[in-house]
């Protein structure tokens, strides 16, 4: 079962920040309305597990905000992190009866759930709903063929540069563009996180963000306030160009 969490604070479906891109964002008003007869809000802290692998899902969702890791371990015990959920990313798999990974959060998260039952019937009777998450299931399968090549041919410096593009833009698309040349956010994940997740060792990770900084790529304030005063050169750096890049 899915780890005991606190109910969080509700919110109205056209106040939600990630409204225009969650599996709701091609809604009517009157099929957001049977949404919100079928939806609850779970708060989870940092570290804490939100559901664990293998084990039956009763509901699904969309992360509000926060970040989630998706975690898969093998039989002598060794774990790998194979995936992120950033906000408005979807948990869970209609018509699946258990989780196949562990999803964990890495900080504070807040999740808009709905049950699971109520939520397959409604895909039956409201195309909207089964046509945007029809369009994010491609999507996730682009970025995950995406990230093959991050992991399996790209520098360690380009492997950083990447991760932080697919942050940036996240961020970026869920604020609507804050507005200004510069991108600004703050980096969810610990060094050890992301050198967990780019299959690095620590040293390296701060090594080439250092060197990141060193060459004005990017900013930082602290280890996780950072801002992208060039996202054209950020993406050179990543090995995309400014048209292409890694979808999310």
């Amino acid at each position: 079962m899915a780890s005991q969490a606190i109910e969080a604070f509700s919110i109205e479906c056209g106040d939600c920040p990630i409204r225009h891109r969650a599996v709701c964002a091609k809604c009517e008003t009157d099929e957001l309305e049977i949404l919100e007869e079928i939806k609850y809000y779970r708060s989870f802290e940092a570290g804490q597990h939100i559901i664990w692998s293998g084990d039956r899902m009763d509901f699904v969702g969309s992360v509000v905000s926060g970040i989630a890791t998706l975690t898969q371990t093998m039989e002598d015990g060794r774990t790998q992190m194979v995936g992120l959920l950033l906000p408005s990313d979807f948990v869970g798999r209609p018509g699946r009866s258990a989780a196949a990974y562990d999803v964990v959060a890495t900080t504070d998260m807040v999740m808009c759930c709905f049950r699971k039952k109520p939520f397959e019937a409604l895909m039956q009777t409201t195309p909207h709903i089964a046509e945007r998450l029809l369009e994010m299931t491609l999507d996730e399968l682009d970025a995950a063929r995406e990230w093959m090549l991050v992991l399996g041919r790209k520098t360690a410096r380009e492997k950083i540069a990447s991760l932080l593009s697919i942050i940036a833009r996240r961020d970026a698309s869920l604020n609507l563009g804050a507005g200004g040349d510069e991108l600004v956010f703050d980096l969810p994940l610990t060094r050890e996180a992301m050198a967990d997740y780019l299959g690095l060792t620590l040293e390296t990770v701060s090594r080439q963000i250092s060197a990141l900084k060193r060459d004005d790529v990017i900013r930082l304030e602290g280890k996780r306030h950072v801002t992208i005063p060039d996202f054209d050169r950020l993406l050179e750096e990543a090995g995309d160009d400014a048209d292409g890049g890694m979808l999310i």
